[in-house]
């Protein structure tokens, strides 16, 4: 398995003793990225409370566009099983969801069970990408953005405004929907669209039946926030630096706190796919990263460790977009000889040593 040390190929035991050095001199390091399988995740948690690091994952903008959301005023969800299997009415809002597949497999089924069972499936799209490939039906964003146009929807079904228009029009087919649900992504709609856009729900709850599908972001950021709940009792970005887990998801952002001058080392964990961040090479890092990613490389950090990709060459517990929740996702390859997991509880017991040696 490879590993880098200040750019010069080396071994694992010497790139973990390295990274074990560099952290015991910080003073405020970062455990960022946290796009790995859950096993890793957990590590990486224990690791920042040994360390008294705070914790920012890849995934926080799409969390936080919704976690303040709904600890406010609720949401009113679905799942994708109940939304192909009952939903007759499906709109789109934005253009980040058409990526997913769940857009096609809603597109080529129709609702089998519930009051909606055997009509026709309607999709509909608010600021979309006019995909010509999936038949719907497409209505454009307001110039003011998203959360604009979801506002001034919700004008129209609560009739505040009225008009043979096409928003007018959008809302006469939510509103007749036996069963319908609103696809979304948290990060593109932003935290007041999504607020404007659960109001809504609950309003055309008031006669019929409606719900959300917000999209998971590709991250795992799912999976990771219920592993912080249960961990931490908290959301995902906190601090450690008085050994308790203090929530604040302003001060432990990492891209703010590294432009403000206030971390002096990060550790960086993607052993899934994760966009590298500009600030990643400014200040001493480490970066643990899937064996044949474009960051597997020793110029990403200066200390890189290149471990098995989940549900690749390592096993590992995922987000499952199609079921909704956490499953096990065995390895289809040849075993990596690393694991994220393994390599971070190898970090905190040189750490241990070091800490004992000093004594």
């Amino acid at each position: 398995m490879a590993a880098w040390v200040k750019g010069g190929a080396t071994d694992a035991d010497a790139a973990v003793d390295a990274a074990a050095t560099l952290l015991a001199a910080a003073r405020t390091p970062i455990v960022a990225g946290l796009c790995a399988e859950l096993s890793a995740v957990r590590a990486a948690y224990h690791l920042a409370d040994a360390i008294g690091a705070s914790v920012d994952p890849v995934a926080g903008p799409n969390l936080y566009a919704e976690l303040g959301v709904l600890s406010r005023t609720g949401a009113m969800l679905t799942t994708p099983a109940e939304t192909t299997g009952r939903a007759d009415a499906v709109l789109i809002v934005g253009n980040a969801p058409w990526e997913r597949p769940i857009v096609q497999e809603i597109a080529e089924s129709a609702p089998t069970r519930g009051r909606a069972a055997g009509a026709e499936r309607t999709l509909l799209s608010l600021g979309g990408p006019r995909n010509g490939a999936t038949r719907h039906v497409a209505y454009p964003a307001e110039a003011g953005g998203l959360a604009v146009s979801v506002a001034h929807l919700r004008a129209y079904l609560k009739g505040h405004l009225a008009g043979e228009t096409a928003y007018g029009d959008l809302a006469r087919r939510l509103a007749a929907a036996q069963y319908g649900v609103v696809l979304y992504d948290a990060a593109e709609l932003g935290e007041l669209g999504v607020e404007m856009l659960q109001g809504m729900v609950k309003d055309l709850n008031e006669v019929t039946r409606f719900f959300t599908l917000p999209v998971s972001d590709p991250y795992q950021g799912r999976a990771l926030l219920q592993l912080a709940a249960w961990t931490t009792g908290q959301a995902p970005r906190v601090g450690f630096g008085r050994h308790v887990p203090e929530h604040d998801p302003w001060r432990f952002d990492s891209a703010r706190q590294i432009a403000a001058g206030e971390a002096d080392a990060v550790l960086w964990l993607a052993s899934l796919p994760a966009p590298r961040p500009d600030w990643l090479g400014t200040l001493p890092s480490i970066a643990i990263v899937g064996e044949g990613s474009p960051e597997a490389t020793g110029d990403a950090a200066e200390i890189v460790i290149a471990v098995g990709v989940p549900g690749e060459s390592a096993g590992g517990s995922l987000w499952n977009d199609r079921r909704a929740t956490i499953t096990y996702a065995p390895p289809t390859g040849q075993p990596a000889e690393l694991t994220a997991a393994g390599v971070l509880a190898a970090i905190q017991d040189r750490l241990v040593q070091k800490k004992a040696a000093s004594c």
